[in-house]
């Protein structure tokens, strides 16, 4: 019985935690995320408009993928050729295992 009320209150105080409140986020003219109160913040719950958005997204220069590109081939690279500075092993050779409990000394 003891075990039955100790798992009902366990459980009880479980199910009556209450979410974390977070602190409300603000928005600069431009519609990027910034701390409330500091200078630039626009009023709780204030959003720019869709057009306004649209055009800034419009003015913004295009971000070139090349050097993304140009890291992730030197990646797969570099790793490939780890890879193929590994030494030869196959295992059928009694030289390639070091000794083991139980192996004979002769």
């Amino acid at each position: 019985m003891r075990s039955v009320v100790a798992a009902f209150f366990v459980l009880a105080l479980m199910l009556s935690d209450t979410a974390a409140q977070a602190a409300p986020t603000c928005q600069d003219r431009n519609g990027d995320t910034i701390k409330c109160g500091t200078p630039g913040a626009m009023p709780v719950g204030w959003t720019p408009s869709p057009q306004h958005l649209l055009d800034l997204s419009y003015s913004r220069p295009a971000r070139s993928d090349t050097a993304d590109g140009l890291k992730a081939f030197c990646l797969i690279g570099l790793i490939l050729a780890l890879i193929a500075l590994l030494p030869e092993f196959d295992g059928t050779k009694a030289a390639d295992w070091d000794r083991q409990e139980g192996d004979d000394e002769t």
